[in-house]
């Protein structure tokens, strides 16, 4: 028996076992299906390369077919470790435009303005920048500039400039209109995760249980109370009880999917699959959407300072493993995406709707092909996409994958502005700056000139850029899943607290806005404790 139970040991997960377990009053259960998080894959920056790609502490999760993709299935990686996706991902510290946050409060649900959520992000942080108005120091998580940054960054943000954006060093002040570098979760030129950040300072506190390689099956519900869940661990199901709350942090896909499994969510599905409904919330697994992205990738011939499959590209790989070894220096802390920035794909846009990212390698097919011989990428994606899809359950076994429908470009605008966005990046990568470097363009893109053509060509090829939210809206209305304390509607101690809750999409990455969240949720759940 403990007072809280928590589903998912990601970004959410364990900031909220970090900070509940602070009182020593309180006993707190963190079940995580993957393992610990001690690959030195997951400590070394550049080993992000190989766990995006792989099965090792990654779902590795597949949508449904896209007709907006021309039937192509899109990847869908998901952290599998404690961590979660901030122990894979490319560590970009972003926390989307304030309007965001404005725009969650006057859809109804008070208390997240950005008024109410920057205590929360500086709460959060530890900036070595230092602090100030927007900027948290003394804080878990720990931010900072890299340490050994790739030439090819400050190039990307010359030509961005020769291009007429504005170059701007701090995406997460006032405005973050512009392009410039992008700091980063490391801490002494190591990844820092959410499990690095909070759990592993709270390991030691016998009021927590931390429990790795545990799924959990479904919510436990006595008399319209969650009063735990049930979970397998190495072939034995097991039950953890809670006396206060549920709280389920299993993500954009895992959390739904549990809700599903457990009797709540849309009753025709889950009576079709033969399961129980307790709730009938047609909601649950509604409004899945996410950052579509498209990418542009370029030979850059006798450019040395960049990554590459080749022989000498692996000489130099070797020497940047041993410099990170000693120093904690070099080539292998990037995070690849080390520069980027938020433009608008039409002047008359009241903020930025398209975010680049420039990645020093060649990022065919999104990282998922090997390709040889050193070069650069860039990322468009858009910020606030109008698509709306949803997660399903393809079976009530607990352990099959669940049925992913992000719908891309279901909706013309999305289409639209991404061909708009594609043809600003296509400018800037042929700025003067990159001019000395670039090579020719791969992947079918250089023929792509008309909209016509750039249209097929980002249906072709373009992909998420990992960012799956709002599948368990927050809301005020019957069709939102939880309250603006998020509460699940229909029941009583059981809260979700994880990206699934966005309304909508923040415009930027969103690892911070998550923790952020958790942060707020950790109010809210002291407030409910203190009665």
């Amino acid at each position: 028996m403990f007072d809280y139970v928590i589903v998912g040991g990601g970004s959410a997960g364990c900031v909220l076992a970090g900070r509940l377990s602070e009182d020593p009053r309180v006993r707190v259960c963190l079940l995580e299906a993957g393992p610990p998080d001690d690959s030195v894959l997951i400590r070394m920056p550049a080993g992000l390369a190989l766990l995006a790609k792989t099965q090792q502490a990654n779902w590795g999760l597949q949508t449904v077919p896209q007709p907006g993709l021309g039937g192509r299935r899109g990847y869908q990686p998901r952290g599998k470790v404690l961590g979660g996706s901030s122990s894979i991902n490319a560590m970009i510290y972003i926390r989307g435009h304030p309007a965001d946050y404005d725009d969650w409060a006057a859809q109804g649900n008070p208390g997240w303005a950005w008024s109410d959520v920057l205590p929360c992000f500086r709460r959060a942080e530890n900036n070595e920048r230092g602090g100030d108005d927007f900027h948290g120091v003394g804080g878990p998580l720990n931010v900072m500039d890299l340490r050994s940054p790739n030439p090819f960054g400050p190039r990307f943000i010359e030509a961005a400039s020769q291009c007429g954006h504005a170059i701007n060093r701090d995406f997460n002040g006032p405005d973050p209109e512009g392009v410039g570098p992008y700091q980063v979760t490391h801490r002494n030129g190591e990844r820092f995760s959410a499990a690095r950040a909070y759990l592993e300072p709270a390991r030691s506190r016998p009021n927590l249980s931390v429990v790795t390689g545990a799924q959990v099956t479904r919510v436990m519900v006595e008399a319209g109370r969650a009063c735990g869940v049930e979970y397998r661990l190495g072939g034995e199901t097991r039950q953890a009880l809670a006396a206060a709350e549920v709280l389920l942090s299993a993500g954009a896909f895992g959390s739904p999917q549990l809700l599903m499994l457990s009797g709540i969510g849309p009753g025709e599905h889950l009576r079709s699959l033969g399961l129980p409904v307790l709730v009938d919330q047609p909601g649950v697994g509604a409004q899945l959407h996410d950052h579509i992205d498209v990418v542009q990738v370029f030979d850059a011939p006798g450019a040395h300072d960049l990554f590459a499959l080749s022989l000498p590209g692996a000489v130099r790989a070797l020497r940047g493993l041993m410099q990170w070894r000693r120093e904690r220096r070099g080539m292998l802390t990037t995070n690849f995406a080390e520069a980027g920035g938020f433009i608008r794909s039409d002047p008359a846009e009241p903020i930025p709707d398209l975010q680049l990212h420039f990645v020093i390698g060649k990022l065919v097919d999104h990282g998922r092909k090997t390709v040889f011989g050193p070069g650069f990428s860039c990322h468009v994606c858009l910020l606030r996409p109008r698509s709306r899809g949803s997660v399903r359950l393809a079976s009530p076994d607990p352990a099959a994958a669940p049925l992913i429908d992000p719908a891309f470009l279901t909706d013309p605008d999305d289409l639209r502005r991404l061909v708009r966005g594609f043809r600003l990046m296509r400018e800037i990568m042929h700025a003067p700056a990159l001019a000395p470097w670039r090579g020719r363009e791969l992947g079918g893109s250089a023929e792509a000139t008309s909209d016509a053509q750039i249209e097929a060509f980002i249906r072709d090829h373009a992909d998420t850029i990992y960012h799956p939210v709002g599948s368990c809206r927050m809301g005020p209305g019957e069709q939102d899943v939880v309250d603006a304390r998020l509460r699940v509607r229909g029941l009583s101690g059981l809260r979700v607290v994880d990206a699934s809750v966005m309304p909508a999409i923040v415009g930027g990455n969103t690892n911070a806005p998550t923790i952020m969240i958790a942060e707020r949720a950790v109010d809210f759940i002291r407030a409910a404790r203190a009665g």
